[in-house]
């Protein structure tokens, strides 16, 4: 989104006269009223003052950006303001306010509003862009401002592509070209791993003296496509990701294929292992045309890669189903008729029925990632029968040959059928490779469906919901008996790991653990406070590293301090990967000061009872959490602790 577009001339104040934080809202509200862009002043004033109750939207750096989505916006807007004397806006950093921008998205909005919270974050994380912005004179001057900072962004880009294509032309041209190698990378997200990990191959192939074309499959798609030529002109393949990409185009390549983090963190070991032609051949059976190859790697690698296949494809239904059974939880306490209110019963519906797909979309992806497409349809009815009992849905499925068993194997079962689904196929396919030719096209429409089919629902009906469904219902038991102490232990346990990799194995364990207790029983208070632990501990590194940039400035580079401005929007959203560079950068000192932070944030929600029925949202969340003033008082403690500690060990930039 060019946030150019949203950016109206006719609408800014160039000379805010307000002098406090109630008159700038107040001030900007009615600009918007007047210029048509909202059309009830008290609505849309009361969700800009009902936002920064939850938290101040002051970002520090002499910035605010205050936003709210609702009925009364005609179209969404971004309405900027200056105040040349600046003015006390509650900032983050204690510092005076100069530059307001006011989004307004209208009901159902969300893709504006925060496509345009993006956008912001990202022109304004240059200081430059800032200081031009408090010098502009005109709207025009404004526009002017974003135009050319936009324009920089894109022609770096732009550039960067260039130099690639000139890199390619010349080495094709010269008969001592230079080492050629090609890369994919990819996170379950697709956020932030993907990219860093494209920016470290680069950078790191420029300084060995190796051209390198890097694809990255992220959140907004696959971008720089390798072609086939490409490929085969490459001396090999570095495949870093942890969800499925597409490997038969290799076959016959020398390929690496590790975890996203090995491109963040050793990018240099990556790239000379096929420079020295240690790199292992890849073979593709050709099976599937979008199927990922076994990773070369540990076996616990792979069992982490399928992991995450599964996960990156379940956290829509928790998020979307957790987030609305926490709004039927609030409506039902707080409005009239209680459970019997339409409101609840249609949310706590809604989010029920997400909720019911959760474990056996799980089981379907980590199926599907070691079987390919054969194995998707055994996962789901390995998964359908974990998350159900004998005694759900009135009896109509029979799941366990234990008449009396009245628990469902839940996430523990989910996560057995899936593994053994994929791997029953792998077996299927290796016994069904003997068959005759002349049956090949009966084993996609036959062969495996009717068999795989068959051996799951043995397997789960005999073997695993028997066993899963005692130690599902005696875990669940014991959390919910868990006192004060045993509590506390746990959320500083489980917050801890989500600093130790920052969005890796231990922080996706950590996370696992919180939301699959919490999709066992949703309702229950000791769930909350573990998905609350999860949820402080992972917005604290991102949170100590904007205020270690903010006020320690001395102990942090100008690309650090950049980056600092835009982890204020990261960490409120829950967005631990915005510390990744940081931790990269200096891993020695950032990440045990973000595990201490993280660890006493967790610990102050188990003594403070403090629940967040949902499992995701950071302080967008907020009004959701049983005990308010406790969550942010874990947030904030564990994050200044953490930048104090940090920032302290540092040494300054010049030194």
């Amino acid at each position: 989104m060019d946030i150019r577009d949203l950016l109206m001339k006719d609408i800014m104040i160039m000379d805010l006269k307000a002098t406090s934080k109630s008159e700038v809202i107040d001030e900007m509200v009615h600009q918007y009223f007047v210029k048509g862009i909202i059309n009830d002043e008290e609505v849309y004033k009361a969700d800009i003052i009902k936002r920064e109750e939850q938290s101040t939207t002051g970002m520090g750096g002499g910035i605010a950006i205050p936003h709210a989505h609702d009925e009364a916006v005609v179209k969404p807007a971004v309405l900027f303001a200056r105040s040349k004397a600046g003015v006390d806006y509650e900032s983050f950093d204690g510092q005076p306010a100069h530059l307001f921008f006011m989004i307004a998205a209208p009901e159902g909005g969300d893709n504006t509003h925060l496509q345009a919270l993006a956008a912001l974050s990202k022109v304004l994380m240059n200081p430059e862009v800032v200081e031009e912005l408090k010098g502009a004179e005109t709207p025009d001057d404004v526009q002017d401002v974003f135009a050319k900072a936009i324009a920089a962004q894109e022609e770096e880009e732009r550039q960067r592509e260039e130099a690639q294509k000139a890199k390619e032309a010349a080495a094709a041209a010269s008969n001592e070209e230079r080492p050629y190698i090609v890369a994919v990378t990819a996170c379950p997200n697709g956020i932030a791993h993907t990219y860093m990990a494209e920016e470290n191959l680069i950078k790191t192939a420029e300084k060995m003296g190796v051209d390198i074309k890097v694809e990255t499959n992220g959140s907004e798609g696959i971008k720089h496509r390798l072609t086939p030529d490409e490929i085969n002109r490459a001396a090999g393949v570095i495949v870093a990701a942890d969800k499925k990409v597409e490997m038969p185009r290799f076959d016959g390549k020398p390929l690496v294929n590790k975890p996203v983090t090995a491109a963040i963190k050793n990018a240099e070991d990556l790239i000379q292992t096929v420079l020295d032609g240690n790199a292992p051949t890849f073979h593709s059976t050709g099976a599937d045309a979008s199927a990922s190859a076994e990773s070369d790697g540990t076996v616990w690698g792979n069992i982490y890669k399928q992991l995450m296949n599964g996960i990156s494809h379940m956290l829509p239904f928790v998020i979307g189903g957790g987030i609305l059974m926490a709004l039927s939880f609030i409506v039902e306490q707080y409005m009239a008729g209680g459970a019997k209110n339409p409101a609840f019963i249609f949310l706590n519906g809604a989010g029920n029925l997400a909720f019911a797909f959760m474990v056996p979309v799980l089981a379907a992806y980590i199926a599907e990632s070691i079987g390919d497409t054969p194995a998707l349809m055994p996962g789901f009815v390995g998964g359908f029968m974990a998350s159900i009992a004998n005694a759900s849905l009135g009896g109509t499925y029979p799941v366990n040959f234990m008449k009396d068993s009245t628990s469902p194997a839940g996430f523990l079962g989910g996560l057995a059928a899936g593994f053994i689904a994929g791997y029953l196929m792998l077996g299927m396919k290796k016994v069904a490779a003997h068959l005759p030719k002349s049956v090949e096209g009966m084993k996609p429409m036959l062969i495996y469906p009717i068999f795989g089919l068959l051996f799951i629902a043995l397997i789960m009906y005999y073997i695993i919901n028997p066993i899963f469904s005692g130690i599902n219902l005696a875990i669940t038991h014991f959390l919910n008996g868990m006192g004060t102490g045993n509590i506390v232990v746990l959320t500083m346990i489980l917050a801890g790991m989500m600093s130790i990799d920052m969005g890796g194995p231990f922080n996706k364990a950590a996370y696992v653990f919180a939301s699959g207790a919490f999709a066992n029983d949703p309702t229950s208070k000791t769930s909350a406070i573990l998905m609350a632990s999860v949820m402080v501990g992972g917005m604290i590194p991102p949170f100590a590293t904007a205020i270690g940039t903010a006020f320690f400035k001395n102990k942090y580079t100008e690309d650090e301090r950049r980056a600092g401005v835009s982890n204020w929007v990261l960490g409120f959203s829950f967005i631990t990967e915005g510390a990744i560079p940081f931790a990269t950068a200096d891993p020695g000192r950032v990440i045990p000061s973000c595990i201490i932070g993280s660890a006493i944030g967790g610990a102050l929600v188990g003594m403070l009872k403090v629940g967040v029925p949902a499992p995701h949202g950071g302080f967008w969340v907020t009004p959701l959490a049983t005990n308010i003033p406790g969550y942010i008082i874990a947030v904030l403690v564990g994050s200044i602790v953490a930048a104090v500690i940090m920032s302290v060990w540092k040494k300054p930039v010049n030194k």
